[in-house]
């Protein structure tokens, strides 16, 4: 699995989710429960991973939306 976006963001996280879905890619969302051990403060990004198969489109999708954190 390659990650595609680390943030703290939930509305980044869930655009770029439904952009992916959108194009048949499966994601899984890493670090979701992390909340309950932070307080809910939101200080540990989540991460979306895609299958390495999928890596490359995954990124064209993010980068023609603003998405990629390039960098």
């Amino acid at each position: 699995m390659k990650e595609m976006i680390r943030s703290n963001d939930p509305v980044r996280m869930a655009f770029a989710r439904t952009l992916l879905q959108g194009e048949q890619i499966e994601v899984f969302e890493l670090d979701v429960h992390m909340s309950a051990l932070e307080g809910s403060i939101g200080i540990l990004p989540r991460r979306l991973m895609v299958a390495d198969r999928d890596a490359f489109r995954a990124r064209a999708v993010l980068r023609d939306n603003g998405l990629l954190d390039e960098g």
